[in-house]
């Protein structure tokens, strides 16, 4: 398991990112900050001129070989502290608004991660299952974040390399143990160096942020009206931190809080997975045929963690060459948590593990690590740890630091605790120094911007929604109470009438808003 995934968004749906576990990213890079001048205004003239070049440029749109959509790549400077130096080329694509009604400009989106796609969520899902009365009035469009998918992706491991690193033992039991996971976590990060290494220091959030506003430029807009999700609130937060009066209307859905530093992301992150599995714990205790019992969530709790071990010790068939061990079967359990409708699908995969076979946590632990059938792995992994590591420092220096905080992670989550607390080891190998550092984002300047919390979010605890909402100046909450990772068009009209009214007519939902 490696829980610095990036947030789960549409995760269940179309099976990309949202991940963010064990190291979340948060916080900000200090790398290519915007001048007060950029801050104040969004005229061109407050461009840095050694940026004109790049705010000017041309956008040659083509078919993408998707029915409706269109696709470009824009240029982008590698460092934006040496904008002379080398360029960085960005994948692009856009839907153009149906009509009819006016249209009101271009809507970014982007799902989380960090790592996952916007373009593959905008073709798979914004641009054709967002509300049509949204659609009609929006270009829809996503840029690939630098690093991501289509725009110059990290790479780090092979498709079997990947394979042994998602099934080391994340809960050792002893030194041997320690130093394997110590051992995979090292390889990673010099896979990544040996082949991303050039591209490695420039995939810093702030850096996405100074590229979405490039975008907004060309496309033609004077402000940046955007929805992200997950990780993409925090990209959000940033973008109006840096141009607070280029901030158009802004959803942030699931959101993030800047102001934590790494560790105790992790640990309200655990929580949150924790408080995730006691509610599906409680639904599956009422059904005829859960595989945890049928007493109580305590109960359930209880055998799953003895289905852990038991697998810990003794890994189980899946049908292929990959075995079922502890590591891969939590995965699968955590890639349940994202989305309640998964909740039948982890019953009858646990149902299976009890009688041994593994296929079905596997599907979802695979799903989760966006592996393909053949064998093959997305960047999502390597995007997520290469952001995570940029914007936030380790949250432990080595494995002496983990053991010194196992009883707090195993408070927050006996389930989940100890393996997310080992997983948010890895950024102490990473090859490049952490850029960003906790802090509030205010945005003061900035127009009405929306933050989303749902109650029992795993990935993304309500405090953050709660506490981002507070931190910026013009932030206001739209709380869902319910389960699963964000809100926005997961069946609650309540949330998206609220929202839908705020992206078309720029009223955000009244202060303390709530709906179920």
């Amino acid at each position: 398991m490696d829980t610095r995934r990036p947030f789960r968004t549409f995760a269940l749906v179309l099976g990309t990112a949202g991940l963010l576990v064990s190291g979340c990213s948060s916080g900000s890079s200090s790398s290519g900050a915007s001048s007060p001048a950029e801050k104040a205004s969004a005229s061109p003239s407050a461009v840095p001129t050694a940026l004109k070049p790049f705010y000017s440029q041309h956008l040659s749109w083509r078919d993408c070989g998707v029915s409706g959509f269109q696709c470009t790549t824009m240029k982008a400077p590698l460092d934006y502290a040496k904008p002379d130096g080398d360029a960085i080329k960005l994948a692009v694509s856009r839907k153009k608004a149906t009509g009819p009604g006016k249209r009101i400009g271009s809507l970014l989106v982007n799902p989380g991660g960090p790592g996952g796609s916007a373009i593959g969520y905008l073709q798979g899902y914004a641009a054709i299952g967002y509300p049509a009365q949204v659609r009609a009035r929006y270009d829809m469009v996503a840029i690939d974040p630098r690093g991501v998918a289509r725009s110059e992706p990290v790479e780090c491991l092979t498709g079997p390399q990947m394979d042994a690193y998602t099934q080391v033992d994340q809960t050792p039991d002893d030194e041997a143990e320690v130093t394997k996971l110590k051992g995979a976590f090292e390889k990673f990060a010099s896979g990544c160096e040996k082949r991303s290494g050039e591209v490695l220091p420039h995939v810093s959030t702030v850096e996405t942020a100074r590229d979405m506003d490039m975008l907004r430029a060309l496309l033609g807009d004077e402000h940046l009206n955007y929805v992200g999700a997950s990780y993409g609130t925090f990209l959000g937060a940033t973008y109006a931190e840096l141009f607070p009066g280029r901030t158009g209307r802004l959803v942030l859905d699931g959101a993030m809080d800047p102001s934590l530093p790494s560790i105790e992301m992790n640990r309200d992150q655990t929580a949150g997975f924790e408080t995730a599995f006691q509610s599906f714990a409680q639904d599956c205790v009422k059904q005829k045929a859960c595989p945890l019992g049928t007493t109580s969530a305590s109960d359930a709790a209880d055998r799953l963690k003895k289905l852990f071990a038991r697998l810990d010790a003794d890994p189980i068939p899946t049908g292929e060459s990959r075995e079922l061990g502890e590591s891969l079967a939590t995965t699968g359990v955590i890639a349940a948590m994202y989305d309640e409708s998964a909740w039948p699908q982890l019953r009858d995969a646990l149902t299976a593990a009890r009688s041994g076979d593994g296929a079905g946590l596997l599907a979802l632990a695979d799903s989760y690590y966006e592996r393909e059938p053949s064998g093959k792995y997305t960047n999502l992994m390597f995007a997520n740890a290469a952001v995570n590591c940029l914007d936030l420092p380790p949250a432990f220096a080595g494995p002496e630091a983990v053991d010194k905080a196992l009883p707090s992670f195993e408070k927050a989550s006996p389930v989940f605790g100890r393996g997310f607390a080992w997983a948010a080891l890895n950024c102490a190998y990473w090859p490049v120094a952490a850029t960003g550092t906790p802090h509030r984002i205010k945005a003061e300047g900035a127009a009405p911007i929306v933050v989303v919390g749902t109650t029992r979010d795993p990935a993304t605890p309500y405090a953050w929604a709660r506490s981002l909402a507070d931190q910026l100046s013009s932030g206001t909450l739209l709380t869902y109470e319910g389960d699963g990772h964000t809100a926005y068009g997961r069946g609650s009209d309540c949330i998206d009438t609220a929202i839908n009214t705020y992206l078309l007519e720029g009223t955000p939902p009244p202060a303390g808003k709530k709906c179920s």
